[in-house]
C-alpha cells in the first residue's frame, strides 16, 4: 500500500465532514429563503384587506349622510306643525324634497358602493387562502429541512469520528504538511496527471514525477504545494 494511503483516506473523511457541514450551514438559508415566499402572499392579503376596509368605508360614509338628510326632514316636519302661513309651510316643502333628493342621489351611491364590498371580500378571502396554502407548504419542507438537517449533524458526527480514528494511520511527519495544506488548499493531495500537478496543472520536473511514482515519501507540488501521489 502506498504511504500515501492513509492521507487520501483523511482526505476522503474530511471532503465528508466539508460536505456536511456547508449542508449544515445551507440548510438554515433555505428555510428563511423559503419563508420569503409568504412575504408576497402576506402584502396581497394586506392590500386587499385594505382595500375592502376602504369599499365598506365609502358604504358606511354614505349610510351616515343618508341618516343625517333623515333626521333633518325628520326635524323639519317636526317644525311644520308649528308654521303660521301657507307660504312658509311650502317653503319647508320644498326643502324638504330637495334634502329627499340628496337622499335619492345618496342611495344611488350606496348601491353602487355596496356592489365593490362583494368582490373586495372575496378578494380577501382569495388572499387569505393562498397565504394558508402557501403557509402549508413552507411548513411542509421546513420539517423536511429539519429533518434532514438532524440526519447531516448525524453525519457529521460520524464522519468527525472517523476522522479521529483515521489521523492515527497518518505518519507523523505527513500530518502536519496536510493540515497546514487543508486551510489553503482543496484538495490538499492530488493524483499525478501525466506529469502534471492534479490541482494546479503545473507541469513537474523530471526528477518529481519520478520520486511521485514510487509512492514511497511525501511530494510536494513545485508550484502550490499540494501531496502528490501517483494512482
Amino acid at each position: 500500500m502506498s504511504i500515501i494511503q492513509p492521507l487520501l483516506v483523511l482526505q476522503d473523511i474530511d471532503a465528508r465532514i466539508r460536505a456536511a457541514q456547508q449542508e449544515a450551514r445551507d440548510i438554515p438559508l433555505r428555510k428563511e429563503q423559503e419563508k420569503k415566499r409568504l412575504t408576497g402572499a402576506k402584502e396581497l392579503l394586506v392590500t386587499a384587506q385594505a382595500a375592502s376596509k376602504a369599499a365598506q368605508a365609502r358604504v358606511d360614509e354614505v349610510e351616515l349622510e343618508i341618516k343625517s338628510r333623515r333626521d333633518k326632514i325628520t326635524t323639519l316636519r317636526s317644525q311644520q306643525v308649528n308654521l303660521k302661513t301657507n307660504k312658509e309651510f311650502a317653503a319647508m316643502n320644498l326643502e324638504i324634497a330637495t334634502i329627499e333628493g340628496q337622499i335619492d342621489a345618496l342611495e344611488s351611491r350606496q348601491v353602487v358602493a355596496m356592489d365593490a364590498v362583494v368582490p373586495a371580500r372575496a378578494r380577501v378571502q382569495e388572499c387569505e387562502k393562498k397565504l394558508h396554502d402557501d403557509q402549508a407548504v413552507v411548513d411542509g419542507y421546513g420539517k423536511e429541512l429539519d429533518a434532514r438537517l438532524a440526519v447531516v449533524q448525524a453525519e457529521l458526527k460520524q464522519a468527525e469520528a472517523d476522522r479521529v480514528e483515521a489521523l492515527k494511520d497518518v505518519p507523523p511527519a505527513f500530518a502536519p504538511v496536510y493540515m497546514r495544506l487543508i486551510s489553503r488548499r482543496w484538495p490538499p493531495v492530488v493524483a499525478l496527471e501525466g506529469s502534471a500537478c492534479g490541482g494546479c496543472h503545473l507541469t513537474q520536473p523530471p526528477a518529481v514525477s519520478h520520486t511521485v511514482r514510487r509512492n514511497n515519501s511525501l511530494v510536494i507540488c513545485q508550484s502550490c504545494g499540494r501531496i502528490l501521489y501517483y494512482a
